[in-house]
């Protein structure tokens, strides 16, 4: 079930974010120090503290208390979209992604321009590359994605 993510969860949350930044980034980036230093699941569970911003807007995919996967919504963007890998390609994300579609309007996002299996997975739920492109901390080259109707 989908559900609102609490402060109780941010370990999990925490966890899942870092996992997937570590397996699909770090091989483009190969930034030692900030893949396996600065990004830390402390410091990034903090974030997610009871009444953050960052909370508010995270709904996580819970089967049967077991946190699997996270979505973060503000207004109509999404901002983060992952899945815990053992449990990648299972229709979690799909279903998280339809729960932001549905229940928040959700129509934009930006994505890791080198994340062509994320990017052909938002392609087959509806969204398209605009052809807007952006830099994230000056090194992360992102595209913007956008679904129609």
């Amino acid at each position: 079930m989908i559900r609102p993510a609490k402060a109780c969860d941010a370990s999990r949350i925490a966890e899942i974010i870092i996992t997937n930044y570590r397996v699909n980034f770090y091989p483009f980036f190969r930034n030692d120090p900030f893949y396996f230093g600065e990004l830390n699941v402390v410091d990034m569970a903090a974030e997610y503290c009871e009444g953050s911003e960052e909370l508010q807007n995270t709904y996580v995919y819970d089967d049967q208390g077991v946190v699997k996967g996270i979505i973060r919504v503000s207004g109509t963007e999404v901002v983060k979209l992952y899945v815990e890998p053992q449990f990648q390609n299972s229709g979690i994300g799909a279903e998280l992604l339809e729960f932001a579609v549905k229940e928040f309007g959700a129509d934009n996002l930006w994505a890791l321009e080198y994340n062509t299996r994320g990017i052909a997975f938002y392609e087959r739920h509806g969204f398209q590359l605009t052809g807007e492109k952006m830099t994230e901390d000056e090194w992360v080259p992102l595209v913007k994605m956008e679904r129609k109707g």
